[in-house]
């Protein structure tokens, strides 16, 4: 037995580098054991979840952890008192207590919870433990969901929520350390702790230094430098740390930098694209890893992507009639035998059973997007065209046109005349015989501009494969509640130079012939513009980027005992992830995005653009629609606010979801602080907001509209918006990305020609094949293939997901009045949640289901697993 050990032992050095740590003090350990058998016992249930047997090195690493326990080692705790401390003021730490039958507890085959019993020696004087160590004496890590103490003297239960990875106690310069699950302010800490919590937030700091790895468990700054590779020729402008390219911080790896720019970050390598470094308590859950997300999202980019391009450079074709998009959600796309085998040969078992129809003969069947399932057609009426901009995946840029005809914010000395050519002539027709003026007092003209954020880049743009226009798309609101399209201008730079304005011409709605196909396209042209704007702003930069800053200052200030880290760290939960994996896969240069959307190589460096104008307090939402001249304060209202479109699904059900968050922030924020006063005298919050600022949104931290966070109200407004943003927001522009959009025609991503133009080829081929002719303008097949993969990755919930009025752990907190509050938000959004089916099926309601019937449900909060459009999420956990 001793010989296989020693060997055991000797392959451990061999492959880990070091167990010694864990063997030499061996005996000592045994002398512990015995010394706990000892005395007075307190009682202790330990969950954590064992890495996976199945695994072979992870089976390797399990037979070392049970040799480790044979020689005395293995995982310990030791309690730390809140109410006694030592002679160096910090609380009296107890003797060791070893997990109990580590060898006998068989892990489960697939990785799940482990229940272990412990025995912590008692003194009467040790008071309440507030804290305790835990050391892992192992060879792998292993995540700790809880610790349970059983009857503690005076205390009775005292409750743990640990929900972090513990490696192996070589890793730490110092043994980890979990708090009791109860809730209080710095100034409110026992004194015993104080050093202990002050401690706990430096280790997760850092010192700004080094490469991390995966046992790091640092939370630090950086900017985007790594989205191209100068190595291999990429070049794309660092974003963050300039005037010129602002941008939001993400979270520093601290890689080697490039060899050919020591201005970027290296990128790794393709085979490990979804190995990059994030706090691995930030890391995807085991359900969601081993779910479709982990390998999907890397097979579209490392498979998929050149499998499908190698494809289409021998076989080239092109969707020539809607029939054949049709069929993708039919059959499949067909490929040649030997393209199939090469490009499926690389993907792992359960993606290509489910990339497969069932008689293997096509890849790539899709499931039906819900905007046809109902009506194949539509979605290309005019009414469905406007409807989307209220309750689609992006009804966020619509706004009430206030001045006419509409201006333009662009310096003229830069970019010259960039006002609108439309005139009341080109419009009075659809104005149900009201003028302009009149039209504007009664809130009847609504713009989708997209005009001002696209034309300073649309010039770099169209010398790319791109083709298209900047837009502006006016409206008109029915007596019916729905919007009707008046006009379309698309807009190009003057040929001669961005100082001589803009070169515009106007569309207006048409239904047969060559007019109509014209319309079409020009409807077609807008939707590119919003395609991109929605998946680079509304979606990546103002909710996936502008949070990870949050979450990097809530754990580098504020301690996990603080009422606000607990209020706001479910909302964190996957963020840091998926946001450093789109860094790898997504948005970086050659990356699925600029594959598949317009702006092409210069996607980000637009998104740092839009973010000039971003503020935080426009986030919330009662703001944005105010902003966007949507809704006028109104005391008399529900939720403070009139809405100048009484049946604007997005905005309807999200003011009842913003005033429940609010709700529930305000009665949770109030339970801690009294005044505004201890708002200010909070050190830990007044750090973590300075912070935020600071280092988290640099380049904007000389903007005067932060809040200050001296007062009650501006905690709550902070946090109900942070929520807001994490939550609902990304909820209403992600989880329709498929069931609107995967249906290419409706949402294209990007085009390829100008508007054909009177005596042209492809102006005859308009009026002969109107369908071809629109195929070969809007996104290409490779493009829809590989966008739409990536789409239906990204509109899925996970099995694991936690929605909003949720949390992982009943016992999240000691505080009953805190747990009160939950309850009661819980049950708000399930009355939210009937109101909301209530008026999807109020037929007056045209805009809640529209011609395609397609009912208003990302803003349910519920939801289950896989393709569903609704559900939301705590987080941005995809």
């Amino acid at each position: 037995m001793f010989g296989i050990g020693k060997n055991i032992v000797e392959g451990a050095l061999n492959t880990t580098g070091d167990l010694a740590g864990s063997v030499i003090n061996a005996g000592g350990n045994i002398i512990d054991r015995v010394t706990h058998l000892r005395g007075k016992k307190i009682k202790g249930k330990v969950i954590l979840m064992r890495s996976n047997v199945l695994d072979f090195t992870e089976f390797h690493s399990s037979l070392l952890d049970n040799f480790t326990e044979l020689l005395g080692g293995g995982v310990s705790l030791q309690l730390i008192s809140a109410t006694h401390a030592s002679n160096d003021s910090r609380g009296k730490v107890g003797s060791k207590a070893f997990l109990e039958r580590w060898l006998t507890s068989l892990p489960p085959l697939f990785t799940g919870e482990s229940v272990f019993q412990i025995n912590f020696n008692w003194e009467d004087d040790f008071g309440f433990p507030g804290a305790f160590y835990i050391r892992n004496g192992h060879t792998s890590e292993f995540f700790l969901k809880s610790l349970t103490l059983e009857d503690v003297p005076g205390y009775g239960n005292v409750h743990f929520d640990c929900n972090s990875w513990v490696y192996p106690s070589r890793r730490y310069n110092k043994d980890r350390i979990f708090f009791a699950n109860h809730t209080c302010l710095p100034n409110d800490t026992p004194a015993p702790l104080r050093k202990y919590r002050e401690e706990e937030l430096w280790n997760l700091r850092g010192d700004g230094t080094g490469e991390r790895k995966e046992w790091d468990r640092i939370y630090d700054y950086d900017v985007y430098n790594d989205l191209a590779d100068p190595d291999d020729g990429d070049h794309r402008p660092v974003l963050g740390g300039s005037q010129q390219y602002p941008y939001p911080r993400r979270g520093r790896t601290g890689r080697p930098r490039a060899r050919k720019d020591h201005n970027y970050e290296s990128r790794l390598s393709q085979v490990m694209s979804l190995d990059i470094y994030v706090p691995k308590d930030e890391n995807f859950g085991h359900l969601k890893m081993s779910d479709f997300l982990g390998h999907t999202l890397k097979a579209v980019s490392i498979s998929i992507k050149p499998g499908l391009q190698s494809i289409f450079d021998v076989t080239p074709t092109e969707f020539d009639n809607f029939k054949e998009v049709d069929d993708l959600f039919q059959g499949g796309f067909p490929v040649p035998f030997n393209a199939f085998k090469t490009l499926t040969e690389d993907l792992t078992p359960p993606l290509f059973k489910s990339l497969l129809r069932n008689d293997g003969e096509k890849f790539l069947k899709f499931p039906t997007p819900q905007v046809v399932k109902d009506n194949k057609s539509a979605w290309s009426t005019d009414e469905e065209f406007a409807r989307e901009m209220l309750a689609g995946v992006n009804p966020l840029v619509i706004r009430r046109l206030e001045i006419f005809p509409p201006l333009s914010k662009l310096d003229p000395k830069v970019y010259g005349n960039q006002r609108s050519t439309i005139t009341e002539e080109h419009i009075k027709h659809g104005l149900n015989r009201l003028t302009v003026d009149e039209a504007i007092k009664q809130n009847k003209l609504y713009i989708l501009d997209h005009h001002d954020a696209l034309m300073p880049y649309l010039r770099r743009i169209n010398a790319t494969s791109t083709k298209t226009y900047a837009t502006r798309t006016l409206l008109f609101l029915k007596d019916d509640g729905t919007l009707k399209p008046l006009v379309i201008e698309l807009s190009l730079p003057h040929p001669q130079g961005d100082e001589l304005g803009a070169i515009s011409k106007l569309y207006f709605p048409a239904e047969k012939g060559v007019e109509g196909s014209i319309w079409s396209l020009a409807k077609a042209y807008v939707g590119v513009n919003d395609v991109g704007y929605h998946q680079l702003i509304s979606h990546w930069l103002h909710t996936h980027a502008v949070l990870e800053p949050f979450i990097i200052a809530t754990h580098r200030q504020l301690s996990v005992i603080h009422p606000i880290h607990k209020l706001l760290v479910p909302h964190y939960k996957d963020t840091m992830f998926i946001n450093a994996s789109a860094r790898q896969v997504l948005i970086n240069a050659n990356g699925l995005i600029e594959s598949t959307h317009f702006p092409s190589k210069y996607a980000m460096e637009l998104s740092s653009y839009i973010y000039k104008e971003w503020t935080f307090p426009d986030q919330a939402l009662p703001n944005n629609l105010i902003k966007r001249g949507i809704a006028v304060e109104d005391s008399n209202s529900p939720h403070g606010l009139r809405l100048l479109i009484n049946d604007y699904p997005f905005a309807v059900d999200g003011l009842e979801i913003w005033s429940a968050i609010k709700s529930w922030v305000t009665h949770y924020c109030s339970l801690y602080y009294k005044d505004d006063k201890a708002i200010q005298n909070d050190f830990e919050l007044q750090s973590w907001w300075t912070e935020l600022r600071e280092k988290g949104h640099a380049d904007k931290k000389h903007e005067p509209w932060w809040p200050k966070m001296q007062t009650l109200s501006e905690l709550i407004e902070s946090c109900t918006t942070i929520i807001w943003i994490a939550s609902a927001l990304h909820a209403a522009v992600n989880f329709g990305q498929y069931p609107y959009g995967g249906y290419v025609l409706n949402r294209p991503t990007t085009s390829r020609r100008l508007m054909p133009e009177v005596g042209t080829a492809e102006y005859k081929e308009l009026e002969s094949n109107p369908e071809k002719a629109f195929l070969r303008t809007i996104t290409s097949e490779l493009q829809a293939l590989i966008g739409i993969s990536v789409i239906e990755i990204l509109s899925k919930h996970a099995s694991d997901e936690v929605y909003l009025g949720q949390r992982a752990s009943i016992e999240w907190t000691s505080d009953k009045f805190a747990l009160e509050a939950f309850e009661k938000f819980g049950k708000e959004l399930f009355e939210v949640e009937n109101r909301i089916m209530q008026r999807n099926k109020d037929g007056s309601l045209k805009n809640r289901s529209g011609p395609v019937n397609m009912p208003y449900t990302l803003l349910v909060p519920s939801s289950t697993e896989g393709l569903t459009a609704k559900g939301i999420p705590n987080s941005i956990s995809i």
